[in-house]
């Protein structure tokens, strides 16, 4: 097969801004920064969830927030400990994607014809990991060091991975002007991210699939590896971290953080065994690999999603039998509609003469694509995000009503690695600090409940964004789909 033309100019100006264009791509890149470290310090150890004089604002002044949150100048922001960890964290995973034993699979078509190949092993990967923290665990339980350290450097390890995304984002935007036209490394740039605006084609990513080599790792894939390797095993460390120090500080583990880990596990772990699906998504086809998506899977991902585990270490909830079957039933029920779906989906593109997707109905495109009108994509032509976003439900409902006061609590807190004004290591609870819910109940539910909320602005985005594809790439026979296919996430709803 001759190899297809790259796009025009036309066909890549059409594609138009997203995100607001350049204005809003740069208020995304200082805001969202912001967002996690205002998450990291405003819901703390120190004072309370929120910080106490945030719910009396003619009480608050800078230097009260300060001594609420433990600010220590922006030296407290990183040290040397977290960059020297955070690198080795990232040199092992390298090393184990090279090591250990990987499947090798092709993507999808390119725009200028060929095929990439991805190697895979992530789930391996994660479990070698999480086998060295489990003996750990086994031998020296909650004062297992990387447990400890990790609480005790949460903010420097997320200044770290930030300072890591902006120079990824850096580092491929600068390289894609190295792709040259019908190149042997099948390089191409991504639709959309070249607009000729500095800014915004930093954010939004020029190159498709960058690459590079390295000495003894040899070739990555670094959209593909940042994808799922550093951040979403980094999310479960960063939980499983959090369950240690609510252990440490109670000597028990509640139900509630239980759950909040099996439930943010089982989709990591999906997510990583069924590693090549991320080949069909749009992440991978369609987005240029550059500061949006660099934070968002080094950044946005483990330290955000982290904060109901981070929450319960601090401020322990039971919910007792009736609470956790309830909890469960949300996430089961979601699971199973995102399994299900994506299964199905999948199934029927690689071997549409399967039993079980042989008698789906569907319409044939001009470009001979087949568009499912049966089964669970009949039901809506997005139905899988419906089950993520139930899913969603199940990592904020075991926080309850969220909110929370400390009481006689150390003026110093952990977040930095410094030590408490009384001499004693940061990172614990002192003896006589108490989390009670008193004014800040409910008000919580800002930093715990936030998740929840963002995800299903995303996953509304997302589908607004696969319409428009959709729509560019199908043409008339999309608003034939949608005749048949009316509803676009929830059935008879939306």
């Amino acid at each position: 097969m001759p190899p297809k033309k790259r796009e025009s100019a036309s066909e890549s100006s059409s594609h138009g801004y997203e995100f607001g264009g350049p204005l809003g791509a740069f208020a995304i890149t200082l805001g969202l920064p912001i967002l996690c470290y205002m998450f990291a310090f405003l819901c703390n150890d120190v004072s309370g969830c929120p910080a106490p004089s945030l719910l009396r604002p003619r009480n608050l002044s800078l230097k009260r927030l300060s001594d609420e949150t433990g600010w220590q100048r922006i030296d407290g922001l990183i040290n040397r400990q977290s960059i020297v960890a955070v690198t080795g964290y990232y040199l092992l995973s390298l090393t184990l994607n090279t090591l250990l034993p990987s499947r090798e699979v092709e993507g999808t078509e390119l725009r200028s014809g060929g095929r990439l190949k991805y190697k895979f092993n992530a789930f391996s990967s994660a479990v070698f990991v999480l086998a060295i923290a489990a003996a750990g665990t086994i031998l020296q339980g909650a004062d297992f060091p990387l447990w400890t350290f990790i609480y005790d450097n949460y903010v420097p390890i997320l200044t770290t991975n930030l300072i890591i995304s902006y120079a990824l984002a850096t580092y491929v935007y600068i390289a894609s002007f190295s792709v040259k036209s019908g190149n042997k490394d099948r390089r191409e740039l991504a639709l959309g991210g070249h607009t000729g605006n500095a800014v915004y084609d930093w954010f939004i990513g020029r190159e498709l699939n960058p690459r590079v080599k390295l000495p003894f790792f040899g070739e990555v894939d670094i959209k593909a590896f940042m994808e799922l390797r550093p951040g979403m095993l980094g999310w479960i460390l960063l939980d499983l971290a959090f369950t240690a120090r609510q252990y440490k500080n109670y000597g028990y583990v509640t139900d509630s953080i239980v759950l909040v880990n099996v439930a943010q596990a089982v989709y990591v772990f999906d997510a990583l065994w069924m590693e090549s699906a991320i080949l069909t998504t749009i992440d991978i086809i369609t987005d240029g690999f550059g500061f949006m998506l660099a934070f968002g899977d080094l950044v946005w991902l483990p330290f955000t999603y982290s904060v109901q585990a981070r929450y319960l270490s601090v401020h322990p909830i039971t919910l007792g039998i009736g609470g956790s079957l309830g909890v469960l039933a949300v996430q089961l029920a979601g699971y199973y509609i995102f399994r299900a779906t994506n299964n199905e989906k999948n199934l029927f593109r690689t071997n549409p003469n399967d039993p079980r997707v042989a008698h789906l109905q569907y319409i044939e495109t001009k470009s001979g694509s087949r568009l499912l009108t049966s089964g669970w994509w009949g039901r809506a032509r997005h139905i899988n995000y419906l089950g993520d976003w139930l899913m969603s439900w199940s990592y904020c409902l075991p926080t309850g009503i969220a909110g929370y006061i400390i009481t006689k609590s150390s003026p110093v807190p952990h977040l930095t690695g410094h030590a408490t004004a009384d001499g004693m290591p940061s990172g614990g609870l002192g003896v006589s600090t108490k989390a009670v819910p008193g004014d800040a109940m409910g008000w919580g539910m800002i930093f715990t409940y936030f998740y929840m909320l963002y995800f299903a602005v995303l996953l509304l985005h997302r589908e607004r964004r696969d319409e428009e594809k959709c729509r560019r790439k199908y043409g008339k026979d999309w608003d034939r789909y949608c005749e048949k296919v009316r509803y676009r996430i929830i059935p008879y709803v939306y």
